[in-house]
């Protein structure tokens, strides 16, 4: 169980920064950190993390599109444990 836990962890952690830095980004008009990027993060298992991320800086919580593939993405993700856990 600890591997698990040390991975969600790492992909929360690694999630929630990134929508920090990328917001810090935004502020300053620099590059950004692409959406697919913060997106990926998000399937990966970085849910938490980019959801606390996005509430705490204020990021993309305006941006329609991306909330809309964000939820898509945890009711993915929450089907997935419940057919998990169904079998």
């Amino acid at each position: 169980m600890q591997p698990i836990f040390t991975y969600g962890l790492l992909v929360n952690g690694l999630a929630f920064f990134a929508n920090g830095i990328d917001k810090w980004l935004a502020v300053h008009q620099k590059r950004r950190i692409p959406e697919r990027v913060l997106l990926g993060m998000i399937l990966v298992g970085g849910t938490v993390g980019a959801g606390i991320g996005m509430l705490l800086f204020r990021h993309k919580t305006a941006k329609r599109s991306y909330l809309l593939l964000y939820f898509g993405i945890v009711i993915l993700q929450l089907a997935c444990v419940w057919f998990y856990l169904k079998n």
